[in-house]
């Protein structure tokens, strides 16, 4: 296994990146929300249009993450005003899970967040997506709050808030 994580610069990349998320929503959130919602949030947050506009508007850096020449997994991350960064986006495929590959992307926010001189790192999580909940605890995430938020189309997110001293 060689992983690696970059910054996306491109384009054509942001596209396959896209397009992972797709599929990874598909198989991450099915037992989690509904197939519409899945599809909704694609739309607004995951799509190739969306990410560019949080990178154009949102100061958002997208990562890639590659096992060797596939890439598998995801992180999109946002420095606040304050001191704190969003870690927004953490995906990795099934396929790839439990070797490792999610620790060294959190590895990888954390140092993207000290080298924006942050000293919190904060995210949101399906209060039913037991699965990322544990891996979050693992990692010493601690739930700090909790959040409704009304996404539109009749669609809520109903999410933990999980921060992280660095």
């Amino acid at each position: 296994m060689t992983v690696e994580i970059k910054k996306v610069k491109y384009l054509p990349e942001l596209r396959r990146v896209a397009e992972l998320a797709d599929a990874i929503w598909h198989e991450c959130f099915v037992d989690i929300i509904s197939e519409g919602q899945i599809d909704y949030m694609i739309e607004k947050f995951q799509s190739l249009d969306a990410m560019c506009r949080q990178i154009e508007e949102q100061s958002y850096a997208y990562l890639s993450v590659y096992d060797g020449d596939d890439l598998c997994g995801y992180i999109a991350v946002k420095p606040e005003s304050d001191d704190r960064f969003f870690l927004s986006k953490l995906y990795l495929r099934s396929d790839k899970r439990g070797q490792g590959i999610a620790s060294l992307m959190i590895e990888r926010v954390f140092k993207e967040a000290r080298s924006a001189g942050k000293r919190y790192v904060y995210l949101t999580v399906n209060k039913h997506n037991d699965r990322a909940i544990a891996v979050y605890k693992k990692t010493g995430f601690e739930i700090t709050d909790q959040v409704v938020t009304d996404i539109g189309n009749g669609y809520v997110m109903d999410d933990y808030i999980f921060t992280y001293t660095l």
